[in-house]
């Protein structure tokens, strides 16, 4: 369909890449991955036409349709959202006018006549075309793509000017996913989409009937969509078979495979020279010696690459605070007037965070992430209820737009030199390598450095700090996966308590050890990752669907736990007689452990409790305490409930 051939490209002195070779079949599913600045966004131009090579050639199969979405700067104006949508069947509604004109001239031409067996032929053929293209669906298709895409039905009246950049984004990806082009190129669609917009886009993708090629900085989003990986490193292409995690594998073995070729040439080579050094005056050996010596200028030494740049850090260990870090109590949030104008984010929300958690928010753009986030880094005041701060917390924010907070006349380097104490500018190199700031980078002002580059200088300042209660909006937004895989493993390392907000479903898995889901006004509360979170939420919503409505005279059935656990019991439990399945039923083992272990926290936590009320210190600290005590036992009653659910479950599976 798009072949490379010997394909090369500049800019200025730097090559991005040069003498690749690269086919583009009609069934490709491609993710093309390596880090910023090799040439990944370049190549996606160039595969659309916007752009030249400088070496080799591109060329394509006769009458395919490229359809390119860039990271951002799209802009829309001058109609709604539907009708923006509907204008990339101009080719349908073409088809549907000319079937109209048709349909008036067979109604005034004689159906015996010429002229109206022509005009009833054109006809036919053009409605074979609209029937085999949906011509009838269009607007359906729209409303499941826009629906997909986040945008509820009131916002399809609107006009496309009234969306924000990132919003504006989703209504050009709309736009290419209803075109279906033959070769859809999309760089980094999930910049600008929340996590149930990118599920949503997952499945739209697996079923799509063309090709694609996708850069992307969402690990789990590239293990679902992508059947090969083609890699830029070391200004080549490489290409690898499978999807992200397989590529992680077939690199590694590939590195191994490269330095043990290295190493056995490199052994070669030294018995040649031995042989060549010790007998090169010995005459009866000169035929030996020159066979040798042709040998080793013909070989083809093998090089190792460099070693790729990676952010390297690790998070200053901050001292601990008490086992309390945080605590909302009737907790509400308001924007407006009291009234009609008053727009009512959440309200009533308890809960409490503890020492070492790391706790994920998750939800649909507009939800209230950021508002719940900005709440607890005291950057909004509270509507209602009371907000409490543990003993010896110190907390540290980073804000989605952290940048605009950087001084724009300073030099990186100084910038940072007054901040973090280090007296060499060999340590503060030695800092902002780490962050991929290298050589005369180090001298740019903040001012002329690109939103990603401000942004991760700013988390870079943070990481300075040694808070113990680290509030992250978003903070893997502009790192490269290996970036993000080091940030990961960073803040798994750290023992301080994290509350973050990401829309990146691999590294929220990996990092989160409760969910709270934001949206309808409250906030509900899950243990475990992002997986646990989508398995007890599933399964509360089949509970829900096979719960049989009540009779008037039959009694109420029992209520479902907050915490999610029957969910999690009626999802697990299998039909009488059938066993579990193996993996199930080892989720299921595995959450067993954590229940108790969970219950043993609990039971020491009323015990601390019950300790406390013995000493009087207040009449308003003993009320404290013993809404704490009723909050601890309630929670424990929750866990036996779902031990017993989940044990109950277990001996049913078999």
């Amino acid at each position: 369909m798009i072949q490379l051939s010997g394909a090369g490209k500049r800019y200025g002195h730097k090559l991005l890449f040069e003498n690749a070779d690269w086919l583009i079949t009609p069934e490709s599913r491609i993710g093309l991955v390596g880090a910023n600045g090799t040439g990944k966004s370049t190549i996606m131009k160039i595969l659309a036409g916007s752009e030249t090579l400088d070496y080799g050639n591109i060329s394509r199969a006769k009458g395919i349709s490229t359809g390119y979405l860039p990271q951002d700067g799209l802009t829309l104006t001058g109609q709604t959202i539907f009708a923006e949508c509907l204008s990339v069947f101009s080719e349908m509604h073409a088809i549907e006018k000319e079937m109209e004109s048709l349909t008036r001239s067979m109604s005034e031409l004689d159906h015996q006549s010429v002229e109206y067996s022509d005009v009833a032929d054109r006809y036919q053929k053009l409605e074979h075309e609209f029937v085999a293209r949906d011509g009838y669906t269009l607007e359906a298709q729209v409303g499941q793509v826009l629906t997909g895409l986040g945008f509820h039905r009131d916002d399809w009246t609107r006009r496309t000017e009234e969306f924000s950049g990132g919003w504006q984004m989703r209504i050009a990806l709309a736009k290419l996913l209803l075109q279906k082009p033959n070769l859809l190129l999309l760089d980094e669609p999930t910049n600008h989409l929340d996590l149930e917009a990118r599920n949503w886009l997952e499945e739209y993708l697996t079923t799509y009937p063309y090709a694609y090629v996708i850069i992307s900085h969402d690990r789990y989003f590239l293990d679902i969509t992508v059947k090969r990986i083609v890699e830029i490193w070391n200004k080549q292409m490489h290409f690898y078979a499978g999807n992200y995690d397989q590529y992680l594998a077939g690199k590694t073995a590939r590195k191994e495979q490269i330095e043990n070729a290295y190493k056995t040439q490199r052994d070669r080579i030294e018995q040649l020279e031995v042989f060549i050094n010790r007998f090169r005056y010995t005459a009866t050996k000169a035929k030996q010696v020159q066979s040798r010596i042709k040998e080793l200028e013909k070989m083809e030494r093998i090089q190792i690459p460099e070693e790729e740049k990676t952010v390297h850090f690790s998070f200053p260990q901050p001292k601990p605070s008490g086992r309390i870090v945080a605590e909302f109590a009737n907790v509400a949030k308001s924007y407006g007037d009291r009234g009609t104008n008053e727009h009512k984010v959440f309200g009533n929300v308890n809960f409490m965070i503890e020492r070492g958690e790391r706790i994920a928010l998750v939800g649909v753009n507009g939800a209230g992430k950021s508002t719940l986030i900005k709440l607890l880094a005291q950057q909004e005041k509270l509507t209602a209820g009371e907000y409490r701060l543990g003993h010896e917390v110190h907390l540290d924010y980073f804000a989605q737009d952290q940048y605009k907070e950087l001084d724009p006349e300073a030099r990186i380097l100084d910038d940072l030199g007054e901040l973090s104490g280090a007296s060499t500018q060999t340590e503060l190199r030695g800092l902002l390598g780490c962050f991929l700031f290298s050589g005369d980078d180090v001298f740019k002002r903040i001012g002329v450095l690109s939103g990603g580059e401000r942004n991760r200088y700013a988390l870079l300042k943070m990481l300075l700090h040694p808070a113990n209660f680290l509030l992250l909006d978003e903070p893997t937004n502009h790192l490269d996966l290996r970036a993000k895989d080091v940030l990961l493993e960073a803040l798994m390392k750290y023992t301080g308590t994290v509350v973050f907000v990401s829309h990146d479903r691999y590294f929220i898995d990996k990092l989160a050890t409760r969910v709270f889901e934001i949206g309808d006004g409250r906030v509900e509360i899950y243990p475990g990752n992002y997986e646990d979170y989508l398995w007890r939420k599933q399964g509360r919503a089949a509970v829900a669907k096979e719960e049989p409505k009540p009779s008037p005279l039959s009694s109420p059935p029992p209520a479902i736990p907050v915490n999610g656990a029957g969910g999690l019991a009626a999802e697990a439990a299998e039909p009488k007689g059938k066993r579990m399945n193996p993996i199930k039923r080892q989720q299921m083992e595995d959450r067993l452990h954590e229940i108790e272990e969970e219950i043993a926290r609990a039971e020491a936590a009323i015990g601390l409790c019950e300790t406390a009320l013995q000493s009087f210190v207040s009449v308003e600290e003993t009320q404290r305490r013993t809404q704490e005590l009723a909050k601890r036992k309630q929670e424990l009653q929750s866990l036996m409930t779902e031990w017993e659910e989940v044990s109950g479950a277990l001996e049913v599976g078999g």
